[in-house]
């Protein structure tokens, strides 16, 4: 788990400052307002200010700012937008540049054009192969392109190239480092640039320095070192009066300062601020300003602070951050948010004194905050559908940049611990209100810490919570909390009502022990209640007939050594525990197999089958009924003596009800498709070697794919024979494949069990 996950799981589960009510299976709409029919004098002029505030480009980020629009980048290019009317127009689909004034850079081949989007003019282009050398832009100030040229040795020098009345100038900036490299435009303010650039010999040490250009000029006026340097790209500031940048702090646990020059006096101050990366900074009017940006993978988040150079005042403008530039006027436009005015470009400018004055300018749209819609949970889950995978939904104002973390359990637990819970972090994604997708696999989680800990979700009644907070801590955690209710039907394996199937052993001891899979084919080797039912030595036949008693749950059914028959109903808990026997027969000791496990008949109730001595098949229809549940016998067949073993498999190859599967003395086992009237099909062999195992025991539905599957079992050392046999013995499962002609998969190994030689599983 990284630190990243664990702090966005504390964020969740702090205090909930806001928790909207939802009604399960229903999906609550967005409130909008109603249409306004008559306004007052100020109602109108408020209306006003708010057509005022334009559209900004879903997904962009602020890249340059001028009088009279500002200049967006995102992924497929960049565009203008103007503040009057909210028009936007894409000036590239790559690269373009343009601050602290309306003239925007772009490049077509060889030719930089030059366009003032505020008069429309036709652009002014500039061809860079004229220039007789290599230039490669990267910023403009105004109408001046800045551009770097190679020296030779990897260093660079910086030129400023522009056209007047069709004359281009080309002029290099002085008094740069002879050894300078890697330059960036940091910021600029009408007439000067801020550079951000490396110097050093190659081999040497190179230091990090930001410097300003005077534009008219074409000279460095003030150089400052990074004394500490952050590795990567950092952010720097430009204003009349300051500059300022982002370095380490002198202590290595501490977060990254902030660091201001008064440009006039050389005066320095530090401000400790959040982490290394994505530090968005401004500087207006006596403040400086900083941000975390939120798109950054990194661990914390900072809202966009301002903080005063003259005193310790210190405010919070916006609730985020992702883009800073400065306009014209010493102003800033930052792309960020606020929970109570939603997502777009703020301008920030001087205020009242307290902090600066922050004004939204163009909307996205988008709500800063998360607003829980509604969601999608049935009241009802069938866990036997989709392989017990199932597809809930969260409706939220918006899909993308959220932590969700979603809590399933038991009545009265959910502030116990978590049974069943997943975090998940969206970054990206879709904007806009929508479902946001969750998976429940039908899994639990107990918070035992150990090996049983997890495992399939048992029937019966849950409560859930849905937590929904932005992934970078920004607004209030939204929750919706609801119930609903787990069902299955019943499977002849299931002991725990988790619906996946369970084995079970009586040992030579004479201990009955169960074991859950929980539809894992390296079933689970932890006992439940191992040792606690004692004394099943006095029966020589087990059979798991399903629900014979006509309960939702499995029960057992055993012979004792007289002949008699005894049914164990289970407790309908979800343990391993059976209420107390009851006889529901006499004379059983004619027989030398009884099968159990399948529905014969086509009724829906599980069926027992005898085999006398003499060979003969008996179908003893099940009735439901606890206190009789067997119907009289019906004679099937005969020749059945031939076989050393008979196991009811369930609807193993796709026939219409239960088929059987029978092992002769040779080791050739045989398939048997149930009719659905109690009577099966010709047989059909199916493969040899099966007299390697000592049994062979229809266990359900062990992968989950709808169909019935076999285990079968190599015992492990005897106790009369110590010498043989492996120390613990082997289970292998073979899955079904629903095709009657090749009806199972090549054999997997499931798990070592304890069993020793003389175990019976069943």
């Amino acid at each position: 788990m990284t630190h990243a996950r664990r702090t966005n799981r504390r964020r969740l589960g702090a205090a909930i400052t806001a928790v909207l009510a939802v009604t399960v299976g229903t999906l609550a709409a967005p409130a909008y307002a109603a249409p306004v029919v008559g306004t007052t004098a100020a109602a109108a002029q408020e209306q006003e200010q708010e057509q005022a505030v334009v559209p900004f480009p879903a997904g962009a980020e602020i890249a340059g700012a001028g009088t009279t629009g500002f200049l967006t980048k995102k992924a497929d290019g960049s565009r203008w937008t103007r503040y009057a009317d909210g028009r936007s127009t894409l000036v590239s689909t790559g690269r373009a540049f343009g601050t602290v004034s309306d003239v925007v850079v772009t490049r077509a081949g060889e030719v930089v054009k030059l366009q003032d989007m505020a008069t429309n003019a036709a652009p002014v282009e500039i061809d860079m192969t004229a220039l007789g050398g290599t230039y490669s832009e990267f910023g403009a100030v105004g109408s001046t392109l800045l551009a770097t040229t190679p020296r030779g040795a990897g260093v660079q020098g910086v030129h400023l190239i522009g056209s007047v009345d069709g004359t281009v100038s080309n002029r290099a900036v002085t008094g740069l480092p002879a050894d300078a490299h890697g330059f960036a435009l940091s910021s600029a303010v009408p007439g000067s640039a801020l550079l951000t650039y490396t110097a050093g010999p190659v081999e040497g040490v190179q230091k990090t320095y930001v410097a300003v250009v005077d534009i008219a000029a074409g000279a460095v006026t003030h150089t400052y070192e990074k004394t500490r340097p952050i590795l990567g790209e950092a952010a720097a500031a430009l204003s009349a009066t300051h500059v300022a940048w982002v370095e380490s702090s002198t202590a290595w646990a501490e977060p990254p300062e902030v660091v201001v020059v008064d440009r006039s006096t050389g005066t320095t101050k530090r401000y400790l601020v959040g982490d290394a990366e994505g530090i968005q900074l401004g500087l207006v009017d006596g403040w400086v300003t900083y941000g975390e940006d939120a798109s950054t993978p990194n661990n914390y988040r900072t809202p966009f602070t301002a903080q005063s150079l003259a005193s310790s005042a210190k405010k919070v403008i916006l609730d985020h951050v992702t883009s800073v530039t400065t306009a014209p006027g010493g102003s800033l436009l930052v792309r960020g948010g606020s929970v109570a005015d939603g997502e777009g470009l703020y301008r920030v400018s001087a205020g009242s004194g307290d902090a600066p004055a922050t004004e939204l300018v163009a909307s996205t749209g988008e709500d800063t905050g998360l607003r829980l819609l509604g969601h999608h949970v049935p009241e009802v889950i069938d866990l036997d559908k989709n392989r017990g995978i199932v597809q809930l939904g969260l409706e939220l104002n918006r899909r993308n940049d959220i932590s969700l973390s979603i809590e399933f359990a038991r009545p009265g637990r959910l502030d116990e611990y978590d049974e069943y819970v997943t975090y998940e972090t969206i970054k990206g994604g879709p904007t806009g209100p929508g479902t946001v997708p969750f998976t429940w696999g039908g899994s639990r989680h107990d918070g035992y810490g150990e090996s049983r800990s997890t495992g399939a979700a048992y029937n019966g009644d849950y409560e859930w919570r849905v937590r929904a907070g932005s992934a970078d801590g920004v607004g209030p955690v939204v929750e919706a909390t609801g119930t609903f209710k787990v069902v299955r039907k019943p499977a002849a394996h299931d002991f725990t009502d988790n619906g996946s199937p369970d084995l079970a052993s009586v040992d030579s001891a004479g201990n009955l022990v169960i074991y859950d899979s929980d539809y894992r084919h390296n079933m689970v080797t932890w006992p439940q209640d191992g040792g606690a039912h004692k004394g099943w030595n006095i029966y020589d036949r087990v059979v798991t007939p399903g629900n014979l008693g006509g309960s939702p749950d499995a029960d057992l059914v055993a012979r004792d050594r007289s002949g008699g028959l005894w049914l164990y109903p289970k407790d309908g808990e979800q343990n391993f525990h059976f209420l107390p026997r009851q006889k529901i027969g006499t004379g059983w000791g004619i027989y030398d197999k009884i099968v159990g496990g399948s529905d014969l008949t086509g009724d829906g109730k599980p069926d027992l089958l005898a085999t006398d001595k003499a060979g003969v098949l008996w179908l003893y229809p099940g009735t439901g009924n606890v206190s009789a549940p067997l119907g009289d016998r019906k004679k099937i067949g005969g020749g059945w003596g031939i076989y050393n073993q008979i196991t009811a498999v369930g609807n193993i190859a796709g026939a219409p009800a239960g088929d059987l599967v029978a092992r002769d003395s040779a080791g050739v086992l045989w398939l048997y498709l149930g009719k659905g009237d109690g009577t099966f099909a010709t047989r059909a062999r199916i493969g040899g070697g099966w007299n390697a195992y000592k049994q062979v025991v229809g266990v359900g539905d062990a992968n989950r794919d709808g169909r019935p599957d076999l285990i079968a079992y190599v015992p492990g050392k005897s106790d009369n024979d110590p010498n043989t046999g492996d120390p613990k013995g082997k289970l292998y499962v073979y899955e079904s494949t629903g095709d009657w002609r090749a009806p199972f998969r090549p054999r997997s190994e499931s798990w070592d069990p304890v069993f020793e030689g003389g175990a019976t599983i069943f």
